[in-house]
């Protein structure tokens, strides 16, 4: 139904008063050239519908325009490259600010099942749905690699590895970190310790500095991630900081000495140290649930 306060409407509506519209060959014509463009581009077909580009225009008037936003991102495969000017000007065209439109551009996704590369067609109809591959690998295997490439960089998703029960899948090693500090905090409840009043000055292992500083990183990487539009900054990120809780971690259960454990006959000792726990837990939590991933306590 035709709404003459649609955002299609007025956007045609606005590039027509400015003179950016013309019928030729029985088509409406967005006179992009006349703007920067190599060529004029189609928005209306000549059997009267719209093409993808009238509609794109219309979103990104009542992204900027009608809604208010300052910045938008748009993420778009690489095989639309060509696209990316034609819209910018286009959205300055409707009286939008181009310069807060981001367009990221992803590499096509090759899947793999360990070294063989599944082979898919369009064409033939041989392809594999997200809703599929989220069926097999599971949502937080999805998230986690999707978001561990940068957009320009090749993806090879290997289904296998994926869900592999192992640490060598970054999901299930970062997970896992996050389930032993989970555990390491049940146990000291059991046992009526807690990390309140831990007096952190008492951490002084070299193990316990490292994971210290880890966790001081989060702040700058989330600053990364969104000043830069980075997010493969955050998975890599999780399994640094998860590296760093498992050496922790491994340093006191490898050594013979009982005084370098979590929770040790000390009590103010151990307080501190549960105390570096339940922060490294905190953040591991908030790094998975920025990626949109779950923080399971057991595993």
């Amino acid at each position: 139904m035709y709404d003459p306060e649609g955002p299609y409407s007025v956007a045609m509506g606005i590039l027509r008063e400015k003179g950016l519209l013309a019928d030729k060959e029985g088509a409406l014509w967005f006179s992009s050239s006349e703007l920067g463009e190599d060529k004029d581009n189609v928005v209306v077909r000549s059997d009267g519908h719209p093409t993808y580009y009238a509609s794109d225009i219309a979103y990104h008037w009542d992204k900027f325009i009608r809604r208010g936003f300052d910045l938008v991102i748009d993420v778009w495969g690489a095989d639309h490259h060509g696209h990316v000017s034609r819209l910018k000007t286009a959205t300055r065209a409707v009286g939008a600010n181009a310069d807060g439109l981001h367009i990221l551009l992803y590499q096509l996704v090759t899947l793999k099942r360990g070294t063989e590369v599944v082979r898919l067609s369009k064409r033939s109809g041989e392809i594999i749905t997200l809703d599929e591959l989220i069926e097999e690998v599971g949502a937080d295997a999805a998230r986690f690699f999707f978001l561990l490439r940068s957009p320009g960089a090749q993806m090879d998703f290997d289904l296998d590895l994926a869900v592999k029960q192992s640490s060598d899948n970054p999901v299930l090693y970062v997970q896992y970190a996050h389930a032993r500090l989970c555990s390491i905090l049940e146990r000291a409840r059991e046992q009526g310790l807690s990390p309140e009043g831990g007096d952190v000055s008492r951490l002084t292992h070299a193990s316990e500095l490292s994971l210290v500083r880890e966790m001081m990183r989060l702040t700058d990487v989330i600053e990364v991630v969104v000043t830069s539009l980075e997010p493969q900054q955050l998975p890599h990120y999780a399994m640094s900081l998860a590296n760093s809780f498992h050496a922790f971690n491994d340093a006191f259960k490898q050594a013979n000495d009982p005084s370098l454990k979590v929770i040790t006959e000390d009590a103010e000792l151990s307080r501190a140290r549960l105390r570096l726990v339940l922060a490294a837990k905190i953040a591991l939590a908030r790094v998975l649930e920025i990626m949109g991933m779950t923080a399971p306590e057991k595993m």
